[in-house]
């Protein structure tokens, strides 16, 4: 089953959320759905950025669970910017923008 990945800028948290709360609740929608294969935060362009790794069967079910941790995130804090991407070969290749 290919592998792909949610990555989601954030910004300010939203009133009574705390930064370490962020990556378990994304990891957490998205398993709730599909498998999750790892999960991560990386700075990209000085923004912290949630990473979260997982199978899916096809791009659209893929962009379906990156909803979902979008919409999950998104109750806690500011989501920037985010996107899917899909592990082609050695490779991610951009899926969509959630």
């Amino acid at each position: 089953m290919p592998s792909y990945r949610v990555a989601l800028s954030v910004g300010t948290l939203r009133p009574g959320s705390r930064p370490d709360e962020l990556l378990p609740r994304a990891a957490d929608a998205a398993a709730e759905l599909t498998t999750v294969e790892a999960r991560d935060i990386l700075l990209s362009r000085g923004e912290p950025q949630l990473v979260v790794r997982y199978t899916s069967p096809d791009d659209d079910v893929a962009v379906a669970v990156g909803a979902v941790v979008e919409a999950t995130v998104g109750e806690l804090a500011d989501v920037l910017g985010g996107r899917v991407l899909r592990r082609d070969g050695g490779a991610w290749t951009l899926v969509a923008a959630v």
